[in-house]
């Protein structure tokens, strides 16, 4: 088979598989595990070591390893001796041993994953380990934990706060936490984290917690190794007998376990975790429509020397880390010094810092230790964006998620430029991961300024990440719906994004249908194997299943549009992916058509959240919807027969839950619009909606079955409104009747009219306005009312016509000869049945005639546009018309039976019947009444207990009839007294009709016969040979007392008691469902002809002719459907609007009243209260801390000055015979000359005292700034060297010539050349190139160059042996003859700057000195004309850019186009 015709069967099949429910393919436990083995070996490596060679200080190897765990090709012979061990040459790779489930034991047998990997092993091979091996989802959040790997103390409340924020970060994030993975230090404390949130929660999501540890030091690996792996492998944690090995912590749920091929050596796993954290953070973040990498931050507790490196590189990295003040040693020395002055912090302040938070280690410190840390917590606190510290007696929000949050927040404002996109990314981190209370606080702040058109996309990850509380944000500050979704292809876009639901599985099915009828259409038979590569869905297809969820009477919501948007089907994932656009044939929208002029975009948004089932969203949509009461209808429509399709049980509950709240809402609604003003509320429930089919809100609630929104006393005013027709609705009824018999009387005002009624409110209106003028003598009033249509009063004609067309009229009427037709029914049955029709009957069969086409104009009487098949289902449905039916059948069978001879009887007989069919029927004239309606309900559940309680009766009746005949006759073959004596008589025992038969006493001979000939007499019972009954009376009797007892007094009682719960149970909703009913009677009566049956033929022959013979449209009524002017239309919904605005903030009230939200308040507050006593408790132990560290820098300082003083006075030779101590040898290096410095205020070089020297190896001496200055001692200074070559000897001079330069800056850490070319100043010359340019606006530009090896746009520079020399790189750049025209100019031009700049390449010994010069060219010169034409002609190598601080340069030419701006005044 080919390639073209396997795919479209590929297609079809995945089609197929997306339109059916999805369920993922389940595999068998075994063959996955072999192919998660299969991988593991392919992918994962260990090392060993393949070279035994005795360590000198014991038997070990010197991997570490004993002999025994070597393999035996690794021994060799004790007098080998070819060669030595080296780690390089004798530790190898090969597959891993160690992998699989691994199990703690103990309460709720704790489960993790674990893998013993190499060093070497590739951080994508790992990632890819943790996502598709280990499936777990990819992080929104990267916490890397780090800190004190040994005993670890943290206070009550700090380790309470750093659990709970830990927690509920990675919880509400997704994060993935990072920890060393063993039972010690912190990676303890974040496991007891990890298990208290498993214990209190009952959520089923997992907090991830990965441990990365060194497999050479896991205390009982033995148990994890296994070649085909463990599942699982039980592991014993024994922290006593772990010796200086380490155990694995039981609550972490992931492991590496890096393994180097050696034992016991603490570190292996760094480098590897530090790979595959920023393997980590260099993927995507996993929310839609976005690029954003995932970020990682540091958190840190407590902590040694190994801790602050790791901090150190972390910055180096831009990675954001936060310090938690109180956990111990370094955590505590950075939060001290954090926020200061780096001049305040010096060498002696880290040393009492070091001495006062590491105890006794402090005296293990080396000077050169000091100095090197001193210099790297200088660093450190230089980067406060990316340094955060939590102090728990400061910080108000009180746990650490927060902190963790703002400090990404911070680096991230900081990393981009300045401007939208900054702010672009923070919203998009927010949104994955989920954290509006940080959006709120740190994004959408005064500083932020937002376009509508910005927010689009966050919109759009919000919406399909189903993020509600971030929509309602959004919409909050600024994002316009209209503006989202003025392009269809948003929507088609969020559809395409569907998550996987009942309602994408059912638009699947359709759109599979539809592409099939179609291709079958155009293509016939052959389209089956000429099929394109996929299939399409649009707009028009979500329309249709919609007009199906709503119903056929509804017309489409989205109109065929001109374009159809494409989806290919996926498998894997039921939404939809693979967008595209083709032309379609079908004719566009209608101009004219208002659902489209008028489209509401919150209803599309409405729309797309109901057919998920996401309440969330949906409550944020529904209240941007202009036509709100329609769409809760609507939505109560769409949720109730999704319900009712689905196969979901709990899915369909959760779709009727919020179907009930829609229906709710719509009450709410209404009611507010009913109270403020009844009669508008009576026309929203009619009015036609464009938005949603053109139906309106009362067919919605009826069809979606919302008994409690047609229950309303507002719609039920409409319905009794309608009921009446133009008859006032306070007509008391003896009046309506005694004026249908002689209605004459309505001339007189017997009868009130609506119209009437009307005109009389109007005056009422208008007299009381003309009082209050007249009162305050103004006529604004006057002026400001519109003049309205003035009603006439109904004609003579025209209010018989009403009266007679009243639906209460044509009820009653048809009544009144309902009993007329019952009266001439019967006396046809018991007086005039003849066996030749009399008058009398003639007439019955007409009349019942009239009652045929009555009924079967009710069937096809459409005025709603159900369609024949749900108008037949509706009719069926009601039990009234199946009595009709049945009665009329019956009537049609009697009659054929009367007129034929032999059936005469019978026919008689069927009509009888028949006859109590049609009384039954008569019931239905109590359903108008509010006192008898609601009881007929009751009746009818009443019926269907009796219905299931004869089933129960049944089984007694028949066991003892059936065991009373057998004991009493013997052989009775008569079927009709076999059944009287088996069912009758027992059911006649029930109400106390007891047989005489079964007592000795009251058996007569004469009532029965002896062998059964007797038809008129039962069989006697078994008789002995006087004659006497044989049957053993105390049997009988017991049996009887029995059935008595149970079937008489149980039985009866217990249907007592059903009949009394169902009427109590049903009693509170029969008004409401008696409400509900009551519409379909007064439509009926509504479109029902005036005249009564039989006159009613008449009627029927007028409708039949105007509908078939004269073809007219039916007749409108207005009443149940009426459509409204585009005026008054959007003036009745900017009404409603307001009226659900007011329901809102009522509902809303009503909330936060309520006694559980109080409760709720009120454990806030107390919490809160009890968190600011502990707070303040140890704030209080705080500042007395602080306050003694106060005192003794004083003394520190005055110690210092004393010392000062006797140095000074040593000098001028007052007490040379003293000598100096170390320690004040130290403070002459530091104290005066450091206060020398800051009273100076000078500011110290940076980068060129960075740790690693640019491009090299080489290691730059740590210079802290106080020993930047050549004047202060530093007596172990010893720098790096990085000499180039010939370097050792100066023009001919000895290495001693390096001293001659001296960098002006300072010290660098670093000796000799290094990266530049000469020993001493190198001179670099920056050319700023500026013009005036009059765009949209007129700005200040500056010609960049590109820079290949950078890969960025920057200011050309380039090394001069002069200042008056411009850069050769600008010629090459430019071509020499533009270059000489500029450098003709340069003389001209403007020293910006010129002097020593802080660069990394700096030494003690070279230096790199800058000259900014600005030439400002003027926008008419002829050098201006042929630079814009090289501008042109060099594809992007020269640009113009607008002199800006959002220019991504270096911060030196940063700073160099901040002084250019300046010099021109503009704004930077």
């Amino acid at each position: 088979m080919g390639e073209a015709e396997s795919s479209p069967r590929l297609v079809h099949s995945v089609a197929l598989g997306t339109a059916m429910p999805s369920k993922s393919l389940s595999l068998s436990p075994s063959f996955q595990r072999y192919t998660y083995t299969y991988w593991v070996k392919e992918n994962i490596s260990k090392k060993e070591c393949c070279f035994f060679e005795k360590d000198i200080r014991g038997d070990a190897c010197k991997c570490g390893y004993s002999k025994n765990q070597h393999s035996e090709d690794a021994i060799k012979s004790e007098d080998y001796s070819g060669e030595t061990w080296s780690r390089h040459r004798h530790i190898r790779q090969a597959p891993t041993d160690a992998f699989g489930d691994i199990s703690f034991g103990g309460v709720g047998q704790k489960m993790g994953k674990y893998a013993r990997v190499s060093t070497d092993t590739s951080p994508e091979v790992l990632y890819r380990l943790l996502t598709e091996q280990w499936k777990l989802s990819p992080p929104n959040l990267l916490i890397s934990v780090t800190g004190g790997a040994k005993n670890l103390y943290l206070k009550t409340r700090l380790k309470k706060t750093f659990h709970r924020g830990l927690i509920k970060v990675a919880q509400t994030t997704g994060a993935w936490i990072i920890t060393g993975g063993t039972h010690t230090g912190v990676m303890k404390h974040v496991g007891q984290a990890v298990r208290d949130y498993a214990l209190s929660s009952s959520m089923h999501s997992q907090i991830v917690a990965i441990g990365v540890a060194t497999w050479g030091v896991i205390h009982n690996r033995e148990a994890l190794v296994h070649p085909e792996g463990c599942f699982p492998t039980h592991y014993l944690m024994d922290t006593k007998g772990q010796g200086r090995l380490s155990c694995l912590d039981n609550n972490h749920t992931h492991f590496l376990l890096v393994d180097d091929g050696t034992h016991g050596n603490y570190g292996v796993e760094i480098e590897l975790r530090s790979h595959l954290e920023k393997c980590i953070s260099g993927k995507r973040l996993e929310i839609k429509e976005s690029d954003v990498t995932i970020p990682v931050v540091c958190v840190v507790l407590d902590g040694g020397p190994g801790t602050l490196n790791t901090i150190y590189n972390a910055m180096l990295n831009g990675t954001p880390c936060v310090i938690l003040e109180g956990s111990g040693r370094i955590a505590d020395v950075i939060a001290q010094v954090s926020g200061m002055d780096i001049s305040r912090v010096t060498i002696s302040l880290i040393h009492r810092l070091m001495k006062k938070f590491f105890g006794q280690e402090y005296e293990n410190f080396a000077e050169l230790k000091i100095i090197e840390w001193t210099k790297k917590i200088q660093d450190i606190i230089r980067k406060p964006h990316l340094l955060t510290v939590f102090r728990v007696s400061q910080d108000s929000h009180g746990d650490v998620d927060v902190a963790i949050l703002q400090a990404l927040l911070k680096a991230s404002r900081h990393i981009e430029s300045l401007g939208v996109e900054s702010w672009k990314r923070q919203l998009e981190l927010a949104i994955g991961w989920n954290r509006v209370d940080i959006a709120e606080t740190e994004i959408f702040t005064e500083e932020s300024q937002w376009k509508s058109s910005d927010l689009h996309g966050a919109m759009f990850s919000a919406l399909v990440s189903n993020r509600p509380q971030f929509v309602s944000l959004l919409l909050e500050n600024g994002v316009s719906l209209w503006d989202f979704l003025q392009d269809e292809e948003t929507l088609s876009k969020l559809y395409k994004q569907l998550p996987s639901c009942f309602f994408l599985s059912k638009l699947a099915k359709r759109v599979h249908s539809t592409y099939r009828s179609r291709r079958r259409r155009v293509f016939g038979i052959r389209a089956r194997t000429r099929r394109t590569q996929g299939e399409t869905i649009s707009l028009t297809c979500v329309s249709d299943e919609v007009r199906h969820l709503l119903g056929n009477f509804t017309q489409h919501l989205y109109p065929p549009p001109t374009t159809t948007y494409h989806f290919n089907m996926s498998l894997d994932d039921t939404s939809v992916s693979a967008l595209s656009k083709i032309d379609s044939d079908s004719p566009p929208p209608i101009g004219e058509d208002r659902a489209q002029a008028q489209r509401d975009p919150g209803r599309d948004l409405f729309l797309w959240a109901i057919v998920q089932n996401n309440k969330g969203l949906a409550e944020i949509a529904w209240e941007q919807c202009r036509d709100c009461m329609t769409a809760a209808l609507a939505a109560s429509k769409i949720l109730k027969t999704m319900a009712e399709e689905g196969s979901d049980a709990d899915e369909g509950a959760a779709m009727l839950q919020l179907a009930d709240h829609y229906e709710r809402q719509a009450i709410g609604v209404f009611s507010e619009c009913h109270v403020n003003d009844g009669e508008r509320a009576q026309k929203l429930l009619v009015r036609v909606s464009h938005s949603w089919g053109k139906t309106t809100c009362l067919r919605l609630a009826l069809e979606a079955d919302d008994k409690n929104f047609v229950a309303q006393s507002g719609v039920q005013a409409l319905l009794t409104q309608i009921w009446c027709g133009e008859l006032s609705v306070d007509n008391p009824v003896w009046r309506v009747l005694l004026c249908m018999v002689f209605f004459p009387l309505i001339y007189t005002g017997f009868l009130v009219f609506r119209r009437d009624e009307l005109i009389h409110k109007d005056a009422a209106k208008n007299e009381e306005m003309k009082t209050v003028e007249s009162v305050t003598g103004s006529t604004l009033r006057t002026s400001a009312r519109v003049p309205l249509q003035r009603l006439k009063p109904l004609g003579r004609w025209a209010k018989l016509v009403c009266l007679y067309k009243s639906p209460q009229v044509k009820f009653y009427g048809n009544i009144v000869f309902y009993f007329a037709f019952l009266f001439l029914f019967s006396v046809v049955l018991m007086i005039d049945f003849q066996d030749t029709p009399s008058a009398g009957e003639l007439l019955l069969y007409v009349w019942l005639f009239s009652l045929v086409c009555e009924e079967v104009r009710q069937l096809f009487h459409d005025p709603d546009g159900f369609g024949f098949r749900k108008k037949a289902k509706m009719y069926i449905n009601e039990m009234w018309n199946i009595l009709d039916v049945l009665s009329i059948i019956l009537f049609v069978i009697g009659l054929a039976f009367r007129l034929t001879s032999g059936l005469f009887y019978a026919g008689k007989v069927i009509l009888c019947i028949d006859f109590v069919v049609f009384c039954l029927r008569l019931m239905a004239i109590f359903t108008i009444s509010r006192t008898l309606g609601p009881k007929i309900i009751i009746v009818r559940r009443m019926m269907m207990d009796l219905f299931f309680f004869m089933f129960l009766l049944s089984i007694w009746v028949v066991a003892y009839g059936v065991a009373k005949q057998g004991i009493l006759i013997h052989n009775d073959n008569r079927l009709d007294w076999i059944v009287r004596g088996a069912v009758y008589e027992p059911y006649r025992i029930i109400f106390g009709d007891f047989p005489t038969n079964i007592d000795y006493a009251a058996f007569e001979i004469d009532s029965c016969t002896m062998d059964g000939t007797d038809p008129l007499k039962p069989k006697c019972p078994v008789l002995n040979e006087n004659n006497t009954p044989a049957f053993p009376e105390w049997l009988t009797i017991i049996m009887l007392c029995v059935y008595l007892l149970f079937a008489n007094i149980l039985l009866l009682n217990l249907l007592i008691a059903i009949f009394n719960f169902t009427f109590e149970e049903v009693q509170d909703n029969t008004d409401r469902i008696w409400k509900f009913q009551r519409y379909e009677l007064i439509k009926e009566y509504h479109s029902r002809p005036a005249a009564p049956p039989p006159f009613i033929i008449f009627s029927h022959l007028y409708l039949f002719i105007r509908a078939v013979v004269l073809r007219k449209p039916p007749i409108v009524y207005r009443e149940f459907k009426n459509e409204l002017s585009q005026i008054e239309d959007e003036e009745l919904l900017s009404w409603e609007a307001l009226m659900k605005d007011v329901y809102l903030q009522s509902a809303q009230q009503e909330q936060s009243q309520s006694v559980e939200r109080r409760i709720l308040d009120t454990a806030q507050k107390v919490t809160s209260i009890n968190d600011r006593l502990e707070r303040e408790e140890e704030t209080v132990s705080a500042a007395m801390a602080t306050r003694l560290a106060r005192l003794e820098e004083q003394v520190m300082h005055s110690t210092n000055a004393l010392q000062w003083i006797m140095e000074s006075l040593k000098s001028q030779g007052f007490s040379a015979k003293e000598t100096q101590t170390p320690a004040s040898a130290a403070a002459d290096e530091t104290s005066d000359p450091l206060r020398s410095m800051a009273e100076k205020e000078m500011s110290f070089h940076v980068k060129c005292r960075q740790v690693h020297y640019p491009n090299t190896r080489v290691t730059r001496f740590p210079v802290p700034e106080e020993k930047v200055p050549w004047e202060v001692g530093f007596s172990l200074y010893m720098p790096s060297d990085a000499s180039g070559d010939g370097d050792e000897h100066v023009d001919g001079s000895e290495p001693e010539a390096l001293d001659n330069y001296r960098n002006p800056g300072g010290r660098t850490g670093v000796r000799g050349r290094g990266a530049l070319s000469r020993l001493g100043p190198n001179l670099s010359v920056e050319v700023v190139l500026t013009r005036w340019q009059d765009r949209e606006r007129f700005v200040l530009e500056y010609l960049a160059v590109w820079d290949d090896a950078r890969r960025t746009l920057e200011i050309p520079e380039g090394w001069v042996d002069a200042a008056h020399q411009l850069p050769t790189t600008l010629k090459r750049t430019m071509g020499e003859k533009l270059y000489e025209k500029i450098n003709a100019l340069a003389p001209k031009g403007t020293k910006v700057f010129e002097g020593y700049v802080d660069d990394c390449r700096n030494t003690d010994n070279a230096w790199v000195e800058t000259l900014v010069l600005n030439i400002h060219l003027s926008r008419t010169s002829e050098l201006m004309m042929d630079i814009n034409n090289m501008v042109l002609s060099s594809h992007g190598a020269l640009q113009w850019q607008e002199v800006s601080g959002k220019a991504r340069l270096s911060s030196n030419q940063r700073e160099s186009l901040r002084k250019v701006a300046a010099l021109h005044n503009w704004k930077f």
